[in-house]
């Protein structure tokens, strides 16, 4: 079985020039993904997040995730702002540890946040909050977070970008091609 690193950058190169952005970030971009899909494949649910302005990648993520034509096992996906509308009312920790402990008697602690947003935006706390967090960030950096710019005029094709990795990613580890804990 081939390491996950190795995979990545075989991988990145072979999608061509205009994924050369990745493997300058190669490495925070391999950390971040190994987590996920790590999280993924011990059955974890991704409970995704983003900003007001990712919305559309919110959908994106959530209608293609899972479609029949991936052929493969369906990856247990929801959005925050479907079981919990009521989120960017949240302003105090307090009401976040409240939701936190939802999410936690709900999904009995088998879940993980994957956020895609600006690292100054409110609705990025409750998954920096968390240390398995996935976390796609603009303008910040922050642990092992894939860090991106808010003013990069290809930034929607670069979360594409990312997207395809991604989902190359989670198949090569559910088929075994690499082992996502190497």
């Amino acid at each position: 079985m081939q390491s996950f690193m190795k995979w990545m950058l075989e991988t990145i190169r072979s999608e061509g020039a205009s994924f050369n952005w990745v493997e300058e970030n190669r490495f925070e971009w391999t950390a971040s993904t190994m987590l996920a899909v790590s999280q993924i494949v011990t059955g974890k649910t991704i409970v995704l997040v983003t900003d007001r302005k990712r919305k559309w990648f919110q959908h994106y993520i959530s209608s293609t995730i899972n479609q029949l034509s991936n052929d493969r096992p369906m990856v247990p996906l929801i959005s925050l702002d479907r079981i919990y509308p009521e989120f960017d009312e949240m302003t105090s920790g307090d009401a976040m540890d409240m939701l936190a402990d939802m999410l936690d008697l709900s999904f009995a602690g088998n879940y993980f946040f994957w956020y895609v947003g600006k690292g100054s935006d409110p609705r990025s706390e409750i998954a920096k909050r968390a240390d398995n967090s996935c976390l796609w960030l603009l303008d910040e950096e922050f642990g092992h977070a894939m860090k991106l710019r808010s003013f990069d005029p290809y930034l929607d094709i670069k979360l594409l970008q990312l997207y395809r990795l991604f989902d190359l990613s989670l198949n090569a580890v559910l088929f075994g091609e690499v082992d996502a804990d190497e």
